[in-house]
């Protein structure tokens, strides 16, 4: 007997024909990398976004409605300020959910990073065309080093800067506003038992304006009084620290009758870890003029030699207030460089 496997004669040898492909039961069409334009979508403008949950108000009406970021959108983002395009539910019934299918160019963006060593940007505002430093000349005390940093910011992103000093009944502003006579950008002065914003309005107008500035310097008092229906929580100074109590949670775009304000959470700090240097540099308007003429591999520290600003402080042109102001940027520039100030703590320096 043999226990050899002899196959049936009549069995044909297995090649490719015996392979069964199996049926698609559900019909889907294969996979491609080529998504919908949404040339018909919906153009909306981001207002405000809570938890992942965006505020959109519909151009040419004046409907709010809620959306999510389509998933294809999920690592960029939308932040306030964006126009976005629109699918899915755009109607107002409650629990209805739009998507947000793209992002429009934008025309600017309003950084900030963490620290001057954090090399991640996170974007606070698009398409702004100003910013409005609110800065308290007392109560808190007013920090030139924070306005410098964000006139950096400001010019980084092609902002026309506004300085607003708020508080002037308490205090005369005209000693600190020495440090920044040089600058050619408007400053308003306001009053805190009588916050007229007329003056203020008027610079506005035409402009989506991002209002900035320290915990507690008034800018939600500013807000209220620029747009009373649209009221912004507001809070006083701690005691003991002298720092502000943070109000405004979360940033907000309120439409007035002819502008748009954007108003954002209060911060103690401004990191310009993403700001290229050069811009740093030319956000210092007053001396720039200095600057141009300096060297070619200057690095504008106080152990440059040859530097230009040193002789231009011996020669006293700079004005009462150009040493302070050649020392504010050589923090900033000595920061960015080594990630930390060597002239003392940053946070005294950020504040």
């Amino acid at each position: 007997m043999s226990w050899l496997y002899e196959p049936d004669p009549g069995q044909n040898d297995l090649d490719e024909t015996d392979v069964r492909v199996r049926p698609n039961p559900k019909g889907n069409k294969p996979r491609t990398k080529k998504r919908p334009e949404y040339k018909e979508a919906l153009i909306g403008l981001v207002t405000g976004v809570d938890m992942g949950r965006y505020h959109i108000l519909l151009e040419g009406d004046e409907r709010v409605i809620t959306a999510t970021m389509g998933k294809e959108l999920r690592k960029a983002g939308a932040v306030v300020g964006d126009r976005v395009a629109l699918s899915g539910d755009t109607s107002e019934t409650v629990g209805a959910l739009a998507r947000i299918v793209r992002v429009e160019p934008r025309t600017s963006l309003l950084r900030r990073s963490a620290d001057d060593s954090d090399q991640v940007e996170r974007v606070i505002v698009a398409n702004a065309t100003q910013m409005a430093i609110v800065v308290a000349i007392a109560n808190p005390e007013p920090r030139t080093r924070l306005i410098d940093r964000y006139l950096a910011a400001a010019y980084d992103a092609g902002l026309k800067p506004i300085l607003v000093i708020t508080k002037v009944d308490l205090a005369d502003p005209a000693d600190f506003l020495k440090n920044f006579e040089g600058l050619s950008i408007p400053v308003i002065k306001n009053r805190s038992d009588d916050p007229s914003v007329e003056e203020l309005r008027k610079l506005l107008a035409g402009n989506t304006t991002v209002m900035v500035g320290h915990s507690g310097v008034g800018k939600s008092t500013l807000v209220n009084a620029l747009a009373p229906d649209q009221f912004r929580a507001t809070g006083g100074v701690n005691a003991v620290t002298g720092r502000g109590r943070h109000t405004s949670s979360s940033v907000r775009a309120i439409q007035l009758s002819d502008a748009w304000i954007i108003d954002t959470p209060g911060v103690r700090s401004f990191g310009l870890g993403h700001v290229k240097p050069e811009n740093i540099l030319r956000s210092f308007e007053d001396l720039w003029h200095v600057i141009e003429t300096c060297p070619r591999d200057c690095s504008h520290l106080a152990d440059a030699p040859d530097c230009e600003l040193d002789i231009a402080i011996a020669k006293e042109t700079l004005g009462n207030s150009g040493a302070h102001r050649v020392d504010s940027l050589r923090r900033l520039i000595a920061s960015l460089a080594t990630h930390s100030d060597p002239f003392e703590k940053r946070s005294t320096d950020s504040e």
